[in-house]
């Protein structure tokens, strides 16, 4: 019995804060009918569970440690006035909860969910309805968002912000959300070495996901499909781009990845499906393609002549319009180990390697790069004769560019997944 009493006395003196932690239930009929009144009346790591119901109680502020749950996901209406919860504490929980018409502004990053200085967020399990932005989060580091519904309303691009906008954060993990009809469905600006996995962005305005100077990240395992651009990688430095599905981001000047001025970065096991174009490269150096399939976009990838010294190998391209474009003529980059459809070189020793080098560039996508309204000759007798009179006298496309060893048949990348 001393024993007990001894092991007991060592728990409450060890574990303070958690055994004096309360439950507060707020709903018709309960102590608290009002969420902002719990708010007010719990102490730090406090937990907060609202019961079913349409709650219209303007901005809720969390200014201490809370765990705030929904229980038969309540309603929380932002009345289209308002930012529904403003979080400003570290240490808070927001789950289980549909958060509908937030305020909008031109001068407000107004959100369902703001947060600023608000380590160890963690989000989840919410649907957010017709939210400017859907989760807005500044100066905060080691946030979780994870397994939330974000539907911005029907609106033009400039009336609503981002699905998950994240500025100046670090040790970030955004995971199995599912984001449309956002401006953006993620944002990154200077956020560092975060995690986006997992996540379905699509039919969003502009981008499903777009990076800023935002260093030593991973993206994986993630979809992003029909947006008005795929993903824009832009001024950022060692980024992993890994197992993504990037499709059906059609239309004029639309790609499925942009890569702007980044360095020694990774391009790793994704598919670019239907891009218009696959890969928009500019200002890219040391990065690595490898084990990427490029099947039935416009172009796959497009590289421009600033870019030096990548690496493209053991990619399949396969049905797309154009397999490489590039401006200039002198290419400082690799390409070799590849699988081209529109290879026919032969395999003498049968080593599953072609034994003549093959040129990805054409004479006709040099002709569409300076003259895009020469697309429309495509499939065309003359665009025949200029590719017949390439491969008798090839010197018009870039020598340089050329896989010195393209593969014979396409690459099982099924086992890489």
């Amino acid at each position: 019995m001393v024993n007990r009493f001894i092991l007991l006395t060592g728990l409450i003196f060890l574990c303070p804060a958690s055994l004096q932690a309360r439950r507060i239930i707020v709903g018709s009929g309960k102590a608290f009918s009002s969420i902002g009144a719990a708010i007010q009346a719990a102490a730090p790591n406090d937990t907060i569970i609202v019961l079913r119901g349409i709650y219209r109680e303007g901005n809720l502020r969390i200014r201490k440690s809370l765990v705030l749950l929904g229980e038969g996901n309540p309603v929380l209406d932002g009345e289209s006035k308002y930012e529904i919860i403003s979080v400003e504490a570290p240490h808070v929980t927001i789950s289980g909860f549909e958060l509908i018409n937030s305020g909008t502004s031109n001068v407000q990053d107004l959100a369902g969910i703001g947060a600023v200085q608000a380590d160890y967020l963690i989000v989840q399990h919410n649907r957010f309805i017709n939210t400017y932005f859907g989760i807005h989060v500044s100066n905060t580091t080691g946030c979780v968002i994870e397994d939330n519904f974000f539907k911005a309303g029907q609106r033009q691009e400039y009336e609503t912000g981002n699905g998950i906008h994240l500025w100046q954060c670090s040790n970030a993990r955004i995971r199995n959300n599912h984001i449309m009809l956002h401006r953006d469905g993620i944002y990154f600006e200077f956020v560092t070495q975060s995690v986006i996995e997992g996540n379905t962005s699509s039919n969003n305005f502009r981008y499903g996901l777009h990076f800023m100077f935002s260093h030593e990240d991973d993206y994986r395992h993630n979809i992003f499909k029909q947006n008005g651009a795929g993903v824009a990688v832009m001024y950022t430095r060692k980024v992993k781009m890994e197992f993504n599905t990037f499709e059906q981001n059609e239309g004029s000047s639309v790609y499925g990845l942009l890569l702007k001025d980044i360095s020694d970065s990774e391009v790793k096991n994704n598919i670019f499906l239907k891009n218009t174009i696959a890969i928009y490269m500019e200002g890219t150096s040391r990065t690595h393609f490898i084990r990427n399939t490029f099947k039935q976009n416009g172009y796959g990838v497009r590289l421009q002549a600033s870019c030096d010294d990548n690496v493209f190998t053991e990619n399949n391209f396969l049905q797309n319009t154009f397999d490489f474009t590039t401006n200039g003529m002198l290419v400082l980059n690799k390409i070799d180990g590849n699988y081209w459809d529109k290879y026919q070189g032969y395999d003498l020793n049968k080593d599953q390697t072609g034994d003549i080098p093959y040129h990805p560039v054409n004479l006709y996508s040099m002709v569409v790069e300076r003259v895009p309204m020469a697309v429309f000759l495509w499939r065309s007798f003359l665009v025949f004769l200029l590719d017949r009179a390439e491969r008798a006298f090839p010197a018009i496309t870039p020598e340089n560019l050329k896989d010195n060893y393209p593969r014979m048949k396409p690459y099982d990348l099924r086992s890489s997944a």
